[in-house]
C-alpha cells in the first residue's frame, strides 16, 4: 500500500495512548469511534486513521 504520512501515524498513536479501551480490532467500529472521539474534517483522513489503529491492535500487544 506505501508508508503512512506522519500525521496519521502521529494522531493514532496519541488516540491510543490515550482511549485505547474504545479501539478493537474491527475497522469499521473504530471509523465509528473516531466519528465520537475525534474532530476530523475528512472522511479519507479519518479512514485511514482507523486503519492505522486497526493495523496497531492486529499486528501486536499493546502494553
Amino acid at each position: 500500500m506505501g508508508i503512512k504520512p506522519s500525521y496519521i501515524k502521529n494522531l493514532g498513536t496519541a488516540l491510543l495512548v490515550k482511549q485505547k479501551e474504545y479501539f478493537s480490532k474491527d475497522f469499521e467500529e473504530n471509523k465509528i469511534q473516531l466519528g465520537k472521539s475525534a474532530v476530523i474534517g475528512s472522511k479519507r483522513v479519518r479512514n485511514r486513521i482507523a486503519g492505522y489503529i486497526t493495523r496497531k491492535m492486529n499486528s501486536k500487544k499493546q502494553s
